[in-house]
């Protein structure tokens, strides 16, 4: 890692739908271990940020460096293996699998039994998954409140504990950045209580540093360290909760959008 280097950082970062720009010349850093949030209105690149760190696009130009690697451009998969994972806007789980297949769905790429002993189901193949179910019914299921539904299957599940079991999948993977798109969309007033305090737990207790895109700009204020402002795939300001509440800019921004009132309220 390059000395003084942040641990994920973002140098002119474009990227263009036809002549539609998404993002515009975009530099960002975030440290390791903080709870940064990415605000905007609608279309302000905000998803297309995530989709570029997490490799689901190709930006056009611009570099993306995890602890101090480059890895803008390379394949979800490579990206996830160096400990990113994420959460999506639409719950993108397997609606016909139970809580437990799901999350271990996201497991699966740290298993080191070859293909030919799983299928085989050879002693050591098993012994490997029982390692990783217990720990992930210990760690990460027990931990996001989701033991007495984990046998169930996810198409019966209320929306906010299929939101749950989408974060228990991420963190599945022992991620070292989590990416959170709008996590709390669609849900209640207490199932937004109890995924803040899911994850005001994961920061402190896992050490995970999080990318956070809400829509719910009470919470952001409220859970944030560090809030990064977008519009029309350009930062227009960054800084602290405060600083980005007093900042004019911002303020514009949001003019004339369903948030301007739930904003300048916070």
């Amino acid at each position: 890692m390059a000395l003084n280097r942040p641990f994920l950082e973002i140098e002119g970062l474009s990227l263009h739908f036809g002549g539609v720009t998404a993002l515009d010349g975009l530099s960002l850093r975030i440290e390791k271990g903080s709870f940064s949030s990415i605000i905007g209105p609608n279309g302000a690149g905000k998803t297309s940020l995530l989709n570029c760190i997490n490799g689901h696009y190709r930006p056009d130009s611009g570099g993306i460096f995890l602890d101090g690697e480059q890895i803008g451009g390379r394949r979800p998969y490579h990206i996830a293996r160096l400990g990113v994972s994420r959460t999506f806007q639409r719950i993108e789980l397997f609606s016909h699998m139970s809580v437990l297949e799901n999350v271990k769905l996201g497991r699966h790429f740290l298993m080191e039994s070859l293909p030919w002993s799983c299928f085989l189901r050879l002693p050591a193949m098993v012994r490997e998954e029982f390692r990783h179910r217990r720990e992930l019914e210990e760690e990460v299921i027990d931990f996001l409140g989701l033991s007495g539904v984990r046998n169930q299957v996810v198409a019966s599940l209320p929306h906010g504990i299929r939101k749950r079991v989408d974060l228990a999948r991420a963190l599945a993977m022992r991620p070292r950045l989590l990416l959170l798109d709008e996590i709390m969309a669609g849900m209640s007033i207490e199932e937004k209580e109890d995924v803040a305090s899911y994850l005001m737990d994961v920061h402190r207790d896992w050490d995970i540093t999080i990318i956070w895109i809400e829509h719910d700009l009470a919470a952001v204020m409220e859970l944030s360290e560090h809030v990064v402002v977008l519009n029309f795939g350009v930062k227009i300001a960054e800084g602290t909760p405060d600083e980005i509440q007093a900042n004019s800019d911002v303020i514009e921004a949001y003019l004339g959008s369903p948030e301007e009132e739930q904003f300048l309220s916070t």
